[in-house]
């Protein structure tokens, strides 16, 4: 039985390399000063940067249902079933939006939507990893069990080096952020599940938080991702950013290596989802259990 795997530009995962790896890549729209782009089709990295400093009003919008459903219909033509990864039910209604329709007639028990809550390089690691088990001959069943069972195993530290886009989007007030202008907050979120959350407010310099993000992995990486099958051979470290210069990013990949000693599978810039809400200038670190 042939399975197709669809995920959508969220995982980070381009166009072109999405064609090397024979999977779908759905780019997320943008709505920008009233007009429509879709990621790395009609909107590259650096023009979203330049209209989001350029004080644009850029929003985040959802694939519509017409596109979604004649991409699977196309898909369906050679394959026996897709398998859909998109970005976490969390922080979007992508999700919900293409569960509701996978259970019409037309879908029921051939297109599975994933909602493993993740995004980003953890998004991209179940992409990799479903891949992985359709080579290895898995059916289609055991792959989205596992799939889900997994889901948790999953955690993502982020950075935000200003305040400016977490107050547009309403996540903190107004005075909070001035305050934290003030101060030179730089705050650490956490993405596990289906929050974006705080995880440290008070963090005032990059090399502090980015000592804070790696014990936090430490702690993760020993603790319970450990305690799930006592291996730490299977546990995945990579490295994400927002912005278009990726020096610091480097240098959090080579700091990360030498203190946990293992290495980091991939340095890739954040979703422009997520960058939408938290600005340029954001690291992260995200620790995750591999299922294959």
């Amino acid at each position: 039985m042939k399975i197709a795997v669809m995920t959508d530009s969220n995982s980070g995962i381009t166009q072109f390399e999405g064609k090397e790896l024979g999977i779908t890549v759905v780019p997320m729209p943008f709505f920008i000063d009233g007009n429509e782009f879709l990621e790395d089709i009609t909107l590259t990295q650096e023009e979203f940067y330049n209209k989001l400093l350029g004080d644009a009003n850029v929003s985040t919008s959802q694939p519509s249902v017409g596109y979604i459903s004649a991409t699977w219909d196309d898909l369906l033509k050679e394959n026996d079933y897709i398998i859909y990864i998109p970005m976490s039910s969390g922080l979007s209604k992508s999700c919900e939006t293409a569960t509701k329709l996978s259970e019409s007639p037309n879908y029921k028990d051939k297109v599975f939507v994933i909602n493993n809550q993740r995004i980003s390089v953890t998004q991209r690691e179940s992409v990799m990893a479903a891949l992985k088990m359709i080579e290895l001959g898995y059916d289609v069943n055991k792959i989205v069990n596992l799939l889900m069972d997994y889901k948790m195993n999953s955690d993502i530290f982020i950075m935000v080096d200003t305040l400016t886009y977490l107050k547009k989007g309403g996540r903190i007030t107004a005075t909070a952020a001035a305050l934290g202008g003030f101060l030179k907050l730089k705050p650490i979120l956490l993405i596990k599940g289906e929050k974006l959350d705080s995880f440290r407010m008070r963090n005032r310099t990059l090399e502090n938080a980015k000592s804070i993000m790696i014990e936090a992995a430490k702690k993760i990486r020993s603790g319970y991702m450990y305690e799930i099958d006592n291996n730490l051979d299977n546990v995945e470290v990579s490295v994400a950013y927002s912005g278009t210069d990726r020096t610091n990013a480097n240098l959090f990949k080579e700091e990360i290596e030498k203190e946990l000693g293992l290495k980091v599978t991939y340095v890739n810039p954040l979703s422009l989802s997520v960058s939408c809400h938290i600005g340029p200038g954001a690291l992260a670190i995200a620790i995750t259990k591999k299922i294959v």
